[in-house]
């Protein structure tokens, strides 16, 4: 991995040197699956597209290692070399700083493991809405973890439900995936109340979806 040029990049003294060790412990995780070089093509992509929005570079490195493994399996995935053993659900936003980010985390809690869950945005921001996770504090739901991460092919791929909320047509289409477009109202801006109206409102549409997929499987 020739990752000299990016020497002095903000956020990690060395990353080459961390990028080289996610990229091997990858390798081997995904041995006989992906090539080495693969692996770190999607380890590179992952770091970079974290590192032009995010602003909080202490979590960077375990940012980008969440990132490109869940990428990896999601591509894995949809090639059919690792069985899904639930449906998959992917939730788009613009940001993927509120809705979406709820619809995942809402999602993941009501189900109970009968789906797997997946969140991304078309033009990501820096940090999830400090409403937003207000909001989800006062049901109980740790936003403590979650981050913003840009939409890339290979999560809509693996995806077999595929939930937009704003996010134009930046999500590419395939065939044999359900598409829904929720509109719903973008909480950037909006005050506690206004954010807490609009997470109700995903949780009703989440149970509905819930239940639609239960039947279906």
């Amino acid at each position: 991995m020739d990752l000299t040029a990016r020497r002095g990049m903000p956020g990690l003294a060395y990353p080459e040197e961390y990028l080289k060790r996610l990229a091997a412990d990858l390798s081997d995780k995904f041995a006989g699956i992906f090539g080495a070089e693969t692996v770190e093509r999607y380890v590179l992509e992952s770091y970079t597209g974290l590192l032009r929005t995010s602003k909080v570079r202490a979590h960077l490195a375990a940012q980008t290692t969440r990132f490109a493994t869940d990428r990896l399996l999601a591509l894995a995935q949809a090639k059919g070399a690792i069985e899904s053993p639930v449906p998959e659900i992917l939730f788009v936003c613009e940001q993927n700083a509120g809705r979406s980010q709820m619809a995942a985390v809402l999602t993941s809690h009501l189900a109970h493991g009968r789906v797997h869950v997946r969140s991304a945005g078309s033009s990501p921001t820096d940090t999830i809405n400090p409403a937003v996770v207000a909001v989800m504090a006062e049901l109980g739901l740790d936003m403590g973890q979650e981050f913003p991460k840009p939409l890339t092919d290979d999560v809509v791929q693996a995806a077999d439900v595929v939930v937009t909320m704003g996010c134009g047509d930046a999500c590419a289409i395939y065939p044999g995936k359900r598409y829904l477009d929720w509109e719903l109202a973008d909480p950037a801006g909006l005050e506690v109340d206004g954010v807490r109206v609009i997470r109700d409102q995903i949780r009703a549409r989440v149970t509905a979806l819930l239940e639609e997929v239960a039947e279906n499987s």
